[in-house]
């Protein structure tokens, strides 16, 4: 199966191929990606050094017998001086098998600003989305006062992005607050009725490569450059989204807004 080089490769993609869990038909993009984008090859590497150091730690006790202190007989006669040891071989047994993804993707911590702001916008998302009457406030065939208005707010240039080619119209948009300022939500509509939203807002984080995240029957893909995080929510359709998504970053990548 052919598959097109240009889409930008996300997170996601760059862990699969850390845990050669990567597609086939995907690895030659991602290598093509990594030797274009030195920072990324950068994290890969250095995951890639954390997995080679604790398979190098656990390795050699990963298949060790059970203890007979942790034998499952003697758990009740001992109680209390188990728990330590079986925290431990369950921490070692854990490390092997899952070390890259735990250590690379903080699976034990709070979600990172970006997954946090991606899961805002899904709710937004799904709250207007079903809006009849009033999914927005300005309506899109007042664009350029949109525009204006959403740019004077947001204090940074605001442009709605063409996506006919995917046969999305401009619905209109709203003003929501983020978790630093004000968030411009654009929304955007087929002829079928399916609805995407695009979420942007200033963020702490000069650049960030795309991100997938999925809730139920909904999906977004978010990112961040120049200093404004960017979320397309949509359905839970990847093709589809990342179809979407494609656009609205290639044309903020141009005209950064």
């Amino acid at each position: 199966m052919m598959t097109d080089p240009t889409i930008p490769v996300t997170e996601d993609e760059l862990h699969a191929y850390v845990d050669s869990e990567l597609p086939a038909e995907r690895r030659s993009d991602v290598e093509r990606w990594l030797a274009e984008h030195p920072a990324d090859a950068e994290r890969v590497q250095s995951w890639r050094s954390m997995a080679e150091a604790l398979h190098a730690r656990y390795d050699s006790i990963v298949n060790e017998p059970v203890p007979p202190r942790l034998d499952l007989d003697g758990l009740d006669r001992q109680p209390r001086r188990w728990v330590i040891g079986a925290m431990a071989a369950s921490v070692a047994a854990f490390a092997v098998g899952g070390a890259v993804g735990w250590v690379a993707r903080g699976a034990a911590s709070s979600p990172s600003p970006l997954q946090a702001l991606a899961g805002e916008a899904l709710d937004a998302h799904r709250l207007y989305v079903v809006e009849v009457r009033h999914p927005v406030e300005v309506p899109g065939d007042e664009k350029a006062h949109l525009q204006q208005w959403l740019t004077r707010r947001c204090g940074r240039t605001v442009q709605a992005p063409e996506l006919e080619t995917t046969g999305l119209k401009l619905v209109g948009g709203r003003l929501l607050p983020g978790p630093t300022g004000p968030a411009s939500f654009l929304m955007y509509e087929s002829t079928s009725g399916e609805r995407f939203t695009v979420y942007a807002t200033k963020v702490g984080i000069e650049a960030a490569e795309m991100r997938y995240t999925a809730q139920g029957t909904t999906a977004a893909l978010s990112w961040a450059e120049r200093g404004v995080s960017y979320v397309v929510s949509g359905s839970s359709d990847r093709t589809r989204l990342t179809q979407v998504a494609r656009l609205v970053y290639d044309q903020s990548e141009r005209t950064g807004g």
